[in-house]
């Protein structure tokens, strides 16, 4: 480790020496109490200046050299603290020695607060994957019973059905939400990344809204585009398919448009009722649903939020440009800078 990057920058090395002498201020003042004391002493009797200066020298040697060897140790000891202090959990053994009762009562208490902690965060991930482990199997389960409604509902073309149908797509983007949250907070990653045919990608989110678009009678706009891009083929479709969910629910009348920039920055435009200036910083938050959220009963804050941690997950920014009454236009850069090999 270089000497230079011993301590933090924020934390200078006259820092550590006027930590160091704050600690031992009161000691400071009792020498000076004492020294003073002497000196009292010594005029009293007459002694000789000279005799009185030679022995206050060799009292300011002494103290000048006890006070430099305890600073060494105290900024080693500092140190050691510094390096246990990175990595805590992995070298909480390698704190400095206990020189006292004192110290060696806090090293007890930070031991059994260690332990305790531990505990602490065993259970806690017992429980994590315990709950991972109930809501993956009940995602896949409830998938059993969406089909069979799903085949039953398509068999008569009527309103009642189609009205059916659209809830119980409704009812599929939640299940899919909740696998998405699930992986997302997990800590294994199922990364694949690639070349992949954009076109393909928005070819088949577009499909899967296809009956939402018929239902709200909206237009789609776009033309197939030529580029590839280098990204998760399955998250960034989930980035796609929740923009587009968000344009068609919030979208009335008028068209969904969908371009691509020579750039690569995937844009999906849409004629809706467009996102207050106020709620603009916040539309990704967790629960966020602003004006328009609060209009819609049914909104919860959650499509968006995923949807720019999907992104943050293969390193695409998604931004956005709205006003009211204005529509939306929602942006998700894509490019990528060419990696060169020297």
């Amino acid at each position: 480790m270089n000497r230079k990057n011993i301590f933090p920058k924020e934390e200078k090395w006259y820092c550590v020496l006027g930590s160091f002498l704050w600690q031992y201020r009161r000691t400071a003042v009792t020498f000076a109490l004492f020294s003073g004391i002497y000196l009292s002493v010594f005029s009293l009797y007459d002694l000789e200046t000279e005799a009185v200066l030679y022995a206050a020298s060799l009292c300011l040697l002494a103290a000048l050299v006890i006070v430099g060897g305890r600073f060494y140790r105290y900024t080693r000891e500092h140190r050691q603290r510094l390096r246990a202090l990175q990595n805590i959990r992995l070298e909480f053994d390698s704190l400095p020695e206990n020189r006292n009762p004192v110290e060696q009562d806090y090293r007890r208490m930070l031991r059994e607060l260690g332990h305790i902690y531990e505990s602490y965060v065993t259970d806690m991930e017992t429980k994590r994957q315990e709950t991972m482990d109930y809501y993956t199997a009940w995602v896949h389960q409830i998938k059993t019973p969406i089909a069979v409604m799903r085949m039953q509902l398509q068999g008569e073309d009527t309103p009642e059905h189609q009205a059916l149908l659209a809830e119980l797509f409704r009812i599929e983007q939640y299940v899919e939400m909740v696998l998405c949250y699930m992986r997302l907070n997990s800590d294994s990653s199922d990364l694949v990344i690639g070349q992949y045919d954009l076109d393909k990608i928005i070819r088949r989110a577009v499909h899967k809204y296809a009956s939402q678009f018929v239902q709200k009678r909206l237009r789609l706009v776009y033309e197939p585009v030529q580029a590839e891009v280098l990204t998760d083929e399955k998250w960034l479709q989930f980035v796609i398919e929740q923009l587009l969910s968000n344009a068609i629910k919030y979208t009335a009348r008028g068209a969904v448009t969908i371009t691509v920039t020579e750039d690569k920055v995937l844009q999906i435009a849409d004629t809706g009722m467009g996102i207050a200036k106020e709620d603009l910083p916040r539309i990704f938050e967790k629960g966020f649903t602003g004006y328009n959220g609060r209009m819609d009963r049914k909104s919860t804050g959650l499509g968006l939020y995923l949807c720019r941690r999907a992104a943050d997950r293969i390193s695409a920014a998604v931004s956005v440009q709205s006003a009211p009454g204005e529509g939306s236009v929602f942006s998700v850069d894509l490019h990528t800078e060419p990696l060169e090999v020297e």
